[in-house]
């Protein structure tokens, strides 16, 4: 039985390990946090032109990925979840609403989130929850009404802020908070005797996504209570879908035998013959040394502390000190428009396609150590919408064939 060791506990990780274990392989996780699911929509998004985006050519993570693998990854995400987390197709964008109002593309969702598509002429009701300060219903909705959409049209949509108690004495209460109020069938009543009253014939009801943490499809009890539809909007993380999906993935882990290993990062490495052999992760007490095969790298990047960039804006891979691509010049890190172009989001290493970092020289740095989700370069993954097609991508090419195990 092969040995096999996965760095980081995001999307991208938590597949690899999944996918890894159901092969057969002995499968330790090793994660200094809990992954960057928690801050995630809950959605997954492949690219903003949807199948079109895949088409990338190189430098960008999809043309060494491969199109091929980027769908096959998210169908194995559906899968393995099911309809009950995930619906749509990878192959087709729907548009959803935000916390500010605005719209953007996706590609699988939640259920819950379905009704929530915007299409012409709909009518909605935005509800929000006056302990709950990070959903506004008036600006929601009065953004969204002033939108043209994708392909034209409108829809209209109106505010009802109502003020049902998640926990007693608490006047500003977390989404966490709101969600597991759901899990009791009085706070559940609460809401619906507060919203059904201001129902218009036609509307749907969009909620924060709240709707419950363990168990989530609390939004067809709604549904049949409004008798109409009821939506989630994703709220600033940490994210209750976003929770939902890591919850999920964690168990089904666990279930097929994964180590798991929170709360260490890894602080050393040995290799031979250009091979790793060993990474030592700093644990309570003393370091210890984990041996394997194979080693999945998935740290994310800048945002997880993956690199670092110093004061003299040199960048850095922090493990294993890996060659990064896409490095620009500093008056270009200094100058440039940050939330558009801004170069060093494009930094990360290059890979091939088993997902093996490269050198200079275009030669695997070390031949069985692979890179997968956010640390590899190339994409400003937040402005295409393309983090999920990458992270499932890159873990389905790096874990996929006997050559890879």
């Amino acid at each position: 039985m092969s040995q096999v060791i996965v760095i980081g506990a995001g999307l991208s990780g938590l597949v690899a390990a999944i996918k890894s274990a159901e092969g057969g392989q002995q499968v330790t996780l090793i994660s200094k946090g809990l992954g960057g699911l928690q801050l995630s929509q809950g959605t997954i998004d492949i690219h903003e032109q949807g199948l079109a985006g895949l088409e990338s050519p190189a430098p960008h993570p999809y043309a060494a990925i491969g199109a091929e693998n980027v769908l096959a990854g998210v169908k194995y995400l559906a899968k393995l979840l099911g309809p009950e987390f995930l619906v749509g197709d990878a192959k087709k964008n729907v548009y959803l609403p935000t916390a500010v109002g605005a719209i953007r593309p996706t590609a699988l969702i939640p259920p819950s989130m379905a009704a929530g598509s915007v299409r012409d002429g709909a009518k909605w009701l935005i509800v929000g929850l006056r302990r709950l300060k990070d959903f506004n219903a008036s600006l929601i909705a009065g953004n969204l009404s002033r939108l043209e959409l994708p392909g034209g049209g409108s829809l209209s949509a109106r505010a009802l802020t109502i003020d049902v108690v998640a926990r007693e004495g608490e006047v500003d209460s977390s989404a966490l908070t709101f969600a597991r109020a759901f899990d009791t069938p009085d706070f559940r009543q609460r809401l619906v005797a507060a919203i059904k009253p201001e129902l218009q014939p036609g509307e749907a009801v969009g909620l924060p996504a709240i709707l419950g943490v363990k168990q989530h499809d609390f939004w067809r009890e709604l549904q049949a209570s409004l008798g109409c539809e009821v939506f989630e909007i994703p709220l600033p993380p940490p994210s209750v879908p976003g929770m939902r999906l890591n919850e999920a993935l964690t168990a089904k882990a666990k279930a097929l035998g994964v180590r798991f290993v929170l709360g260490s990062y890894v602080s050393g490495f040995t290799a031979a013959g250009g091979k790793l052999v060993s990474v030592t992760v700093a644990t309570t007490g003393a370091p210890q040394e984990f041996k394997a095969d194979k080693f999945i790298y998935a740290p994310g990047g800048f945002e997880s502390g993956a690199l670092a960039m110093d004061s003299h804006y040199e960048i850095t891979e922090k493990v294993f000190g890996l060659p990064l691509h896409g490095v620009a010049p500093v008056e270009e890190l200094i100058l440039p428009d940050y939330w558009d172009e801004q170069p060093v989001f494009k930094v990360g290493v290059s890979v091939d396609k088993q997902m093996r970092p490269l050198d200079a020289a275009g030669k695997p740095v070390y031949a069985n150590l692979h890179a997968i989700g956010g640390i590899i370069g190339g994409a400003i993954r937040w402005k295409e919408k393309s983090g999920e097609g990458i992270a499932l991508g890159s873990a389905w090419a790096a874990t996929e064939g006997s050559e890879n195990v």
